[in-house]
């Protein structure tokens, strides 16, 4: 069976494009919620057990906002936009047009604006995959966890595999330009058996 971890050289490059033309539509469409002019770093992109994923992150007591979408289509599995806490406030306060330095909270008016901005920046990335792929992705409507990143990203809590499974996982920061600011973002594609069989194979043909 094709196994993630023995994706060569060339494979792991369209996997990085893919991440960075997702990137580059999320950035898109954060510039358009914001109003405001958003660079991207070019992303890292990580293959790791899901158990290994949280220190990538932050420590893992560190609270997180995390947006879970479920993928439907011709592929399935989950997708998992994860924001360090600083990162999820400050989107929740430039989603609702507030000053930077307005003190906020993630009250539900901020979850709600986290889990908006979640589900576009997904969507970004899911665009992306299905035109390299010439597949039908849908994702489903949101949910969002706000908890330490070690409870988060847990098998239990993502109904996903085993500990031992392998997700994709891209590390994303998005620069403000006018507020000269850094936002960073992790966005984890957490496929099915089929479904990462399936991505596999779009991979060694392209």
């Amino acid at each position: 069976m094709d196994d993630i971890r023995s994706l060569k050289a060339n494979q792991l490059d369209a996997l990085r494009e893919v991440a960075n033309i997702g990137a580059g539509h999320a950035a898109t469409a954060l510039s358009q919620m914001t109003g405001g002019t958003i660079m991207i770093s070019v992303p890292t992109i990580n293959i790791a057990r899901l158990e290994d994923v949280p220190p990538q992150i932050t420590a893992p007591e560190e609270p997180v906002a995390a947006v879970l979408m479920n993928m439907l289509g011709d592929l399935t599995g989950r997708t998992l936009l994860v924001f360090p806490r600083p990162t999820a406030l400050r989107l929740a306060g430039l989603m609702l047009n507030r000053r930077a330095e307005t003190e906020i909270d993630l009250g539900e008016i901020e979850q709600s604006a986290i889990k908006e901005a979640g589900n576009i920046l997904s969507g970004a990335y899911l665009n992306a995959l299905s035109d390299f792929m010439g597949l039908m992705l849908l994702p489903s409507p949101p949910s969002l966890a706000v908890d330490m990143s070690s409870a988060v990203l847990t098998t239990a809590y993502l109904q996903f595999g085993t500990d031992r499974d392998y997700v994709f996982c891209v590390e994303t920061e998005f620069f403000m330009l006018e507020l000269n600011e850094k936002l960073r973002g992790f966005f984890l594609l957490l496929p099915d058996v089929a479904s990462l069989h399936a991505i596999l194979r779009a991979i060694r043909v392209a």
